[in-house]
């Protein structure tokens, strides 16, 4: 951190706010500004509009996205039926979203920034987002602007304290740091390339998830019994029987996914008759477990822990934070499945390797069983992440303080059909393949060699990878800021990234 000067507190409107007069003094003083990277200045034209939700609607060609889509778990949009609204054409604006543009929120979740993994015909923005003219170093830029680094910088400049920010354009402002050393291009590329192949597993992970659900999908259709779907209104034996009012149980989508599964012609079992325990996760409450400390960053005999707001809708999880304790916690094992029952209800993780002091908190559920093997379980989470997509789980669910919320009652009325073992295979090399990481000859080679690992394994070994990937970008972001000299050949050496 360096001095303040007299024209930034000018700047602030003569704000004495201790956390608004920190700057940022890096060793590294070759740098640009956000604002020296766009192509042109920011005009109103570049940001989104609002539509407002009278204009919002249950089924539409035109969708609205909110800022909500942007996550910093992923560098792709997160498009889910609360980040991406169904809306009025009439109230439609078309604001031309193509693939390869950049959308960073200015509010609310201040700073976080997308890129766009296609073309999006009849999708607008909201008036929080700002799509950004940039078209030279695009993947550096978005690198930086992915980081740390650039968060920090940010949360200086913008008022805590207020129940939304408002980061207005003030992330104009923000450094990015230029390297310094003679072969600076090649470490422009380096950054490019590692930020790429992270986008490419990202979108290998949403190629293979939809599979997952085609598959559970196809079998369920064509291996119905002869039966026929029926829907009728519910009786007051239903609504007796059910014991409550308040559920979507008596819906009809609710009713269609049901049949399917009780008219599987091989049959279906409950997670009890298919010997599955169901535990709730560590309660994290000092009344619990006593004082914690908190860190973003690993530490020494620190537990890893892992919050159901960074699970993402395709069976994966983003960032970790570490949680320091003496006390003997609740660990995550090899072969757990982890489900979030409130909040992001029903996103769910299969975890397929061993773990070192992994934990989760009490909104997730541990769902373990020591007669199923791992293809039985990664088949059980990915049939769970089929019923949330559906809507099914949230249908029977409880919603109270805004939000679904799941109980052990609710999952002694899940069912699941019973799979050929064939077909539960099958799923289960999709989410689960493990194979060796080939190591890129060069930079020219990267992304080529970095493909056809991807193409091979499952979505559980690609989220480990992106997870290293942004570990090793993190650190490499790190030593440009600190003008501190990189060896581009070790760096190619993914393998060799210290976990």
């Amino acid at each position: 951190m360096g001095e303040t000067s007299f024209s930034q507190i000018q700047k602030l409107g003569n704000l004495f706010a201790p956390s608004q007069l920190e700057v940022f003094d890096m060793p590294n003083k070759n740098i640009k500004l956000v604002k020296d990277f766009l192509d042109r200045e920011l005009k109103p034209k570049d940001k989104g509009t609002e539509v407002g939700s009278d204009n919002y609607i249950n089924k539409s060609s035109h969708f609205f996205i909110r800022a909500k889509a942007l996550q910093k778990e992923s560098f792709l949009p997160s498009l889910t039926d609360e980040s991406r609204i169904p809306i009025s054409p009439h109230s439609y604006v078309e604001q031309n979203l193509k693939k390869g543009d950049l959308l960073i929120s200015k509010d609310s979740n201040i700073g976080e920034i997308i890129i766009l993994d296609k073309d999006y015909p009849n999708h607008m923005v909201s008036g929080a987002i700002y799509k950004l003219p940039i078209t030279k170093m695009k993947y550096y830029f978005l690198a930086f602007l992915k980081s740390r680094f650039f968060k920090n910088q940010l949360n200086l400049l913008v008022p805590k304290g207020s129940t939304i920010r408002h980061a207005k354009t003030l992330f104009l402002d923000c450094k990015i740091p230029i390297p310094t050393q003679k072969d600076k291009e090649e470490i422009i590329d380096l950054i490019e390339v590692l930020t790429k192949s992270i986008i490419n597993k990202e979108l290998e992970i949403e190629a293979k998830t939809k599979i997952i659900d085609e598959i559970i999908n196809k079998e369920l259709i064509e291996n119905q019994k002869d039966k026929t779907f029926n829907f009728s209104e519910p009786t007051y034996s239903n609504i007796n029987s059910t014991g409550r009012l308040d559920t979507g149980m008596y819906n009809q989508d609710y009713s269609k996914i049901k049949f399917l599964i009780e008219n599987y012609k091989y049959g279906k079992s409950t997670l009890e008759e298919l010997e599955y325990k169901i535990s709730r996760g560590q309660n994290l409450q000092i009344s619990n477990i006593g004082k914690s400390i908190y860190s973003d960053d690993y530490k020494q005999g620190f537990y890893k822990l892992i919050l159901s707001k960074n699970f993402t809708t395709n069976m994966t999880f983003g960032n970790e934070i570490y949680l320091g304790n003496l006390n003997k916690l609740k660990v995550i094992e090899k072969g757990d499945i982890i489900f979030s029952c409130r909040g992001d209800l029903g996103r769910v993780i299969v975890f397929c390797d061993d773990l070192d002091n992994t934990i989760t908190n009490i909104d997730n559920v541990h769902i373990k069983s020591k007669g199923q093997d791992i293809i039985h379980k990664v088949f059980v989470g990915c049939f769970l992440n089929f019923l949330r997509k559906l809507n099914f789980l949230s249908l029977i669910s409880i919603t109270g303080s805004g939000a679904d919320s799941f109980t052990k009652y609710h999952f002694d009325l899940l069912e699941f059909p019973n799979f050929k073992d064939s077909i539960q295979k099958e799923i289960t090399k999709i989410y689960h393949n493990p194979i060796n990481y080939e190591n890129p000859k060069n930079l020219n080679s990267f992304l080529n060699t970095d493909s056809k690992w991807n193409n091979s394994v499952g979505i559980f070994e690609l989220n480990e990878s992106i997870k290293k990937f942004r570990r090793k970008l993190d650190r490499l972001l790190s030593m440009i800021t600190n003008d501190e000299k990189i060896n581009i050949s070790s760096e190619i050496q993914i393998i060799k990234v210290e976990e």
